[in-house]
């Protein structure tokens, strides 16, 4: 349960500049007495930088957000301004401090003209949707537009700039109708993410999205489901929904690897700092070569999502 947005800002927001003020009051502390940690020093300093990272340039981005609300433009595109600074700060603080590298790989490389984007990509590993979000704008001049889960809304940054934008927070139950609504406006500058698996991948997730497929009655799809090694079975609601919406826009897929077995905090504390890059596969498919029907587009869905499966797989 989301609390109501008066409360969250109340709330969270306080507690995003307390908990920024203890990192920076902590980190020569933690720095100085670090020699009595050995080999772990600099794992525990490579995590804190990226804390102090967060919480300034998240304190920073809420205060942004707050000057705009006050001169009376608190719905004003310069909040994607303001998400760029944040989202290309947090990505370059990864890079440094714990060694993310992005590798893109693929036939897309941004280009394709002036079209409305619907990008599916998957869910897998601590921080895919922010740098998805940092290429789609630093890299591909796009404006996203996300379905997000609603329980992101914690985090003030998102909460405030987020719900200044067009997104779709996804509470328990379907949100079909509102990405339907969100793809009618899409503009030939924006770019909707969605994640059709609906979550982080997980082996214990993709045995009950399995199971609730044949409990449905979608027994081929439950087969196809069970042969995919690396994903869970696409979500095809919110999908069909975008592509009916905007149907001149063109649809990108997105497979990576590097980040999905990184799913608890001790494996990230483990494998930090990454020594091998994470590789991404994007390809673009035009909206004249997207299938008519439900049925066909579901069909056409599982096949993308079987090419992202077997490149994830010959990847890893």
């Amino acid at each position: 349960m989301v609390p109501p947005p008066v409360v969250r800002r109340l709330v969270c927001t306080p507690v995003l500049f307390l908990l920024t003020l203890l990192v920076v009051v902590a980190f020569p502390f933690v720095w100085f007495f670090g020699t009595l940690l050995g080999r772990k020093r600099r794992r525990v300093v490579r995590f804190l930088w990226f804390a102090l990272a967060w919480g300034t340039r998240e304190s920073a981005a809420v205060l942004e957000c707050a000057w705009l609300w006050c001169t009376g433009r608190g719905h004003d595109e310069r909040h994607y301004d303001v998400i760029r600074r944040y989202v290309a700060a947090l990505y370059a603080v990864a890079g440094r401090r714990l060694g993310l590298r992005v590798e893109d790989e693929g036939s897309w490389d941004g280009s394709g003209g002036d079209r409305p984007l619907i990008v599916l990509s998957r869910h897998a590993g601590p921080g895919d949707a922010l740098i998805l979000v940092h290429h789609l704008l630093t890299g591909y001049h796009r404006r996203p537009r996300v379905v997000m889960k609603g329980e992101l809304q914690l985090d003030p940054c998102i909460d405030i700039a987020a719900n200044r934008m067009p997104n779709v927070f996804v509470l328990r139950g379907g949100a079909t109708e509102r990405i339907g609504r969100l793809a009618e406006g899409l503009g030939p500058r924006d770019a909707l993410l969605i994640f059709p698996e609906g979550g982080n991948f997980s082996p214990e997730r993709r045995r009950r999205a399995i199971r609730r497929l044949a409990r449905r009655h979608r027994r081929r799809d439950a087969v196809r489901a069970a042969r995919l090694r690396n994903l869970m079975p696409p979500r095809p609601g919110g999908v069909l929904a975008a592509i009916d919406a905007a149907p001149g826009a063109d649809v990108v897929f997105v497979a990576h690897v590097g980040l999905d077995r990184m799913a608890s905090v001790r494996d990230i504390w483990r494998r930090v700092p990454l020594t091998e890059p994470v590789r991404a596969r994007w390809w673009r498919i035009p909206a004249e070569d997207v299938p008519e029907g439900r049925e066909a587009r579901i069909n056409w869905l599982y096949a993308q999502w079987e090419r992202a499966d077997a490149w994830i797989t010959a990847h890893r």
